[in-house]
């Protein structure tokens, strides 16, 4: 049986997701086992396959020192749904959509920000903004990675 993995979805997989899944990644490598291992992938529910980030999304990263250079995009699918312990979403709308499509839907179908108490728990798309808008998104994701850690660790529990 192949590994599960946590699915990161936007639009595209050109801004949010992919800096999502890398900063993700990135929290889980500190992480003692299972979570450490846990593998992270990012997709676009109207995502073209193989674009890069765009070039913001990168500089943003490496600006926190992730390496997000070597990205290419990906459509959703069910395939990769079905394989996912869990699938964050950056808005209601994207889980709406999964949530219409997708046969089964997700267990988890989560938005990345689920966990944090905010009056804004959607990640707004910076595509075509500033360099502004996308660290404000990424820290916006950084910020939310302590509760997706903490339900991670209830997920991995033994039972």
């Amino acid at each position: 049986m192949p590994v599960p993995y946590i699915a990161v979805v936007c639009t595209a997989n050109i801004c949010r997701s992919p800096m999502g899944a890398a900063l993700l990644r990135h929290a889980l490598a500190a992480q003692p086992e299972p979570l450490r291992s846990l593998p992270v992938i990012s997709a676009g529910v109207a995502a073209r396959a193989n674009e890069p980030a765009t070039e913001y999304s990168v500089i943003a990263l490496k600006k926190v020192g992730i390496d997000l250079g070597s990205h290419v995009s990906q459509p959703l699918t069910q395939d990769l749904l079905d394989g996912a312990l869990a699938v964050l979403v950056m808005t209601e709308t994207h889980r709406a959509m999964i949530a219409a499509t997708a046969e089964p839907v997700p267990k988890h179908l989560l938005l990345f920000r689920e966990f944090v108490r905010s009056d804004s728990p959607e990640i707004a798309d910076p595509y075509g903004l500033s360099l502004a808008a996308y660290e404000a998104a990424r820290d916006e994701m950084v910020e939310a990675i302590p509760s997706l850690l903490e339900f991670f660790r209830g997920l991995a529990a033994p039972r």
